[in-house]
C-alpha cells in the first residue's frame, strides 16, 4: 500500500490535474470507445474459437471423405454398392423397395 501512495505522490507531483485528466480520457477512449476496444476483442476471440472448432470439424470430415474415396476407388463392388445405396440404382432384374 505504501508503494501505491509513493507512486501516487510522484505522479501527482509531476503532472497537473489537466494532464492526468487528459491521459485518463485517452485511456478510456482507447479501451472502451475505439475500434479495437475491449468488447470487440472479446467478441473477436469468441469468434476465433468458434471458427477453430469449425476448422477441426471440416478437417475430420475431409479425412472421412478421403477414406471413402480410397474405398470407392479400390474395387468395382464398392462403386456398385455406393451407387445402389445413395442413388437407388438397380440391376435390370431387381426391384427396389424404399423403406422410411
Amino acid at each position: 500500500m505504501d508503494v501505491f501512495k509513493k507512486w501516487g505522490k510522484i505522479v501527482v507531483g509531476r503532472f497537473s490535474k489537466v494532464q492526468l485528466l487528459s491521459i485518463g480520457i485517452i485511456v478510456v477512449i482507447a479501451f472502451f470507445i475505439g475500434d479495437s476496444n475491449v468488447f470487440n476483442r472479446f467478441n473477436n476471440n469468441m469468434r476465433i474459437s468458434e471458427l477453430n472448432k469449425q476448422i477441426e470439424y471440416y478437417r475430420e470430415e475431409t479425412q472421412k471423405n478421403k477414406e471413402k474415396l480410397i474405398e470407392l476407388n479400390s474395387s468395382k463392388e464398392n462403386i456398385e454398392k455406393f451407387a445402389r445405396e445413395n442413388y437407388l440404382m438397380k440391376k435390370p432384374d431387381e426391384d427396389v423397395f424404399i423403406v422410411q
